[in-house]
């Protein structure tokens, strides 16, 4: 599994350095395009989940123990928990989003019969995965429920509701935008509360903030060590990147609303990261100084971190059904809801059981990225298919 995820790095690396080079300059239309913000706030928000909320304070420590891990060595925890999140990694977002937003039209790869079953496959599979997560880290965010370790039924029915609610608001695209910005603006006042909880108190000051902050510099003077993987957990994360990967940049390539290409590529690589890196930094900083988050800090958090699970898995619910023509204009609302919430609900406890992995996903997308590519030099050489003649076309 390693080299074959390391062969679809290097892959999508060289693949994003081409495109800038031969159409940085194409303009990028969406078929629902949205402002620059709504946009950022639509990507950030649908391409990611509870995990960014949820996993960094159970992480830092495992980081830091080089006794158990000497992998970690070469820099600080919060530089390598910021490399598992952001930055380098959301170049696989731009590469798809700008594949569907401009090749794909052409191409018509995903709409080859296996293609889009695999693809719905992944898409369902991933949903799944991220309502798991959620069932996954509620013991140790709200232990005042159950034991702090166990999952009882009551975490089970908080995710069956969460469930519900992305599958309902999945009936209509107006709650893309309601979901993506209330998300957003949920997270950066969850950061702002909490900053103010470390850095305002008489223990505290700003300027520790900023101390902790640079510790991030680690990840970029150190940017050769993330790309390959690290260990057996970076490469766990960045198969998950890959699972996420295409049909991220299938769903927000709906949305892009003029940008230049190489502007689309500093939009997903630099705007979600300012977020990423101020809200590690905090969650860093009550870790390595033992604050405190139980009680209103982790509900909090939990709040925020259902918000995300809802926005993501409403985006990828309307992706996959429409890809597969069970709209809810074909089907009608209750049996879509029904439909939906069944097949959610049941691949959710398929992830809970073992029964399925996420890695496997990641390792499809590979496969699919490998194909597309293949498909298109074949359609270039035996058909005379000219991707540039498409551009100037789309532009």
């Amino acid at each position: 599994m390693t080299l074959w995820l390391s062969m679809g790095i290097i892959f999508t690396l060289i693949a994003i350095v081409f495109v800038l080079y031969r159409w940085g300059n194409i303009k990028c239309v969406g078929k629902n395009p949205v402002s620059t913000f709504t946009f950022i706030a639509i990507l950030f928000t649908s391409g990611l989940d509870v995990g960014l909320i949820m996993f960094p304070l159970t992480e830092f420590a495992g980081y830091a123990d080089l006794a158990a891990s000497p992998e970690y060595g070469f820099t600080n925890p919060l530089a390598i928990e910021f490399g598992f999140w952001g930055c380098l990694i959301w170049g696989f977002y731009f590469l798809t989003c700008f594949y569907f937003c401009i090749i794909e039209p052409k191409v018509k790869f995903f709409e080859l019969a296996w293609v889009k079953f695999i693809n719905n496959v992944v898409i369902i599979g991933t949903c799944a995965f991220t309502a798991y997560l959620l069932l996954s880290n509620l013991p140790w965010y709200l232990p005042e429920i159950g034991d702090g370790s166990t999952i009882v039924a009551t975490f089970y029915l908080i995710v069956f509701a969460v469930i519900a609610a992305a599958v309902y608001s999945s009936i209509s695209l107006r709650y893309v935008r309601i979901l993506s910005l209330g998300s957003t603006w949920l997270f950066l006042s969850l950061i702002a509360v909490m900053w103010a909880g470390a850095f305002l108190s008489p223990e505290s000051s700003v300027g520790e903030f900023f101390s902790t902050f640079g510790l991030i510099g680690g990840y970029f003077t150190n940017l050769n060590h993330f790309v390959l993987p690290i260990n057996d957990y970076h490469e766990f994360y960045l198969l998950w990147w890959f699972a996420w990967s295409i049909m991220i940049g299938q769903f927000t390539s709906r949305f892009v609303g003029g940008l230049k290409t190489y502007q689309v590529l500093g939009a997903m690589m630099i705007f979600p990261s300012i977020p990423i890196a101020i809200w590690f930094t905090v969650l860093y900083y009550y870790s390595t100084h033992g604050l405190d988050t139980t009680g209103f800090y982790n509900l909090a958090m939990v709040v925020v971190g259902i918000t995300f699970v809802i926005n993501s898995l409403d985006s990828l619910i309307r992706l996959y059904t429409d890809n597969l023509n069970l709209t809810v204009e074909r089907l009608g609302k209750a049996k879509y809801f029904i439909a939906n919430l069944v097949l959610m609900s049941g691949l959710t406890l398929l992830f809970q059981l073992n029964f399925l992995e996420i890695e496997w996903i990641g390792a499809l997308n590979i496969a699919l990225f490998f194909s597309c590519t293949a498909y298109m030099l074949y359609q270039h050489y035996t058909k005379g298919l000219t991707i540039r003649t498409g551009l100037k076309q789309a532009n």
